[in-house]
């Protein structure tokens, strides 16, 4: 099996430019045929203006277009990967637990408590290198999102899809998290392994502590980031279209408050750091510092090592319609219009 990429993906983002040319030439088309209604009646400007062809410059703008669209597919370089390789790199392996809860929609940190924690373990992918990462999200229940793996771009496309829908039970289930970090990591001895928590803290499922006890022995560091605020916000919901705020059984308003008291414990039980999280800085940045500082050990991987670039056929397909764009003539011709290739007399 062949992995594609594109060597610059960042320039697919010019395909958006499609739908505004796609206006524009709407309404280039409309002001022309405004101005012949000002000239006179259609008919009589067709019979004044016979080589005028309405549908021409139709084909002539959508062979452009096809044009330009193969021209930025090829010019971000799409790749198959060639070559299979067992590469070793010296680094530490890191899951990320997430909290997905319902609960961490709540805006005390802007946007909101899901979307910035996102956006800063984006940030943290972006930077990796040699170290391997994985992914758990938890609420009511704890899943692998992504297991422990090299495989960034993976990572970050899984990454974007998180949302409190993927987690049918609802809760904040964090030592079910640890437990299942604990067994995600590669088997082995004497291997560096650590463990980044990222929730509001509002246990209600378990005992995160002897959890987090358990994995010390284990050799796993944890550190916890506490994202909201202590004071307590609404959890915003969307019901019916309309905006709202989510209730309890009884018809109450659910308010969330950050637990920081059980992540310390958590934290500490390991030798691990808590980090409080604010608008200007989730704090994932300053945790990762410190396990860079962990002692570095031989990782494995299997990972493409060569691509193949195969734009050739992109800019084959852009030169073609290019081409055929020169070709149709705006007006009809004349010496071509006599010409009946099929046409008999009998």
């Amino acid at each position: 099996m062949q992995l594609f990429r594109f060597a610059n993906p960042e320039l697919l983002y010019l395909l958006l430019l499609l739908p505004v040319l796609v206006i524009l030439f709407i309404l280039e088309i409309y002001r022309r045929k405004r101005t012949i209604r000002r000239i006179g009646e259609s008919k009589l400007v067709n019979d004044l203006l016979p080589e005028l062809s309405p549908t021409r410059p139709v084909i002539k703008f959508i062979t452009l277009m096809l044009a330009f669209s193969s021209a930025i597919v090829m010019l971000a370089r799409p790749q198959f990967g060639s070559k299979i390789e067992d590469v070793k790199k010296q680094g530490v392996e890191v899951i990320i637990a997430l909290d997905v809860s319902n609960s961490m929609l709540a805006e005390d940190i802007q946007p909101n408590r899901l979307t910035r924690a996102k956006q800063a373990i984006s940030r943290l992918v972006d930077n990796l290198d040699n170290d391997k990462i994985g992914l758990i999200v938890f609420a009511g229940d704890a899943y692998t999102q992504i297991p422990v793996t090299t495989d960034y771009v993976s990572a970050k496309m899984f990454l974007s899809s998180i949302n409190p829908d993927m987690v049918p039970k609802q809760g904040t289930a964090i030592g079910a998290a640890i437990s299942l970090g604990a067994r995600s990591f590669s088997p082995g001895e004497g291997k560096s392994k650590a463990m980044i928590i990222i929730t509001d803290g509002e246990n209600h499922e378990d005992d995160p502590v002897s959890a987090a006890e358990e994995a010390s022995k284990a050799g796993i560091i944890i550190h916890t980031i506490g994202i909201g605020s202590g004071q307590g916000v609404p959890v915003p919901v969307v019901t019916g279209g309309k905006r709202d705020y989510l209730k309890d059984v009884d018809g109450n308003t659910v308010i969330t408050r950050l637990d920081e008291e059980i992540l310390k414990k958590v934290a500490l039980s390991t030798n691990g750091n808590y980090v409080r999280a604010n608008n200007s800085n989730i704090g994932l940045d300053e945790i990762y510092g410190e396990i860079r500082k962990m002692k570095k050990q031989e990782l494995e991987s299997t990972m493409y090592t060569e691509y193949n670039d195969q734009f050739q056929i992109f800019a084959a397909i852009a030169l073609f319609f290019l081409i055929l764009e020169f070709i149709i003539m705006d007006r009809k011709n004349r010496k071509l219009a006599n010409i009946r290739l099929f046409k008999f007399k009998v």
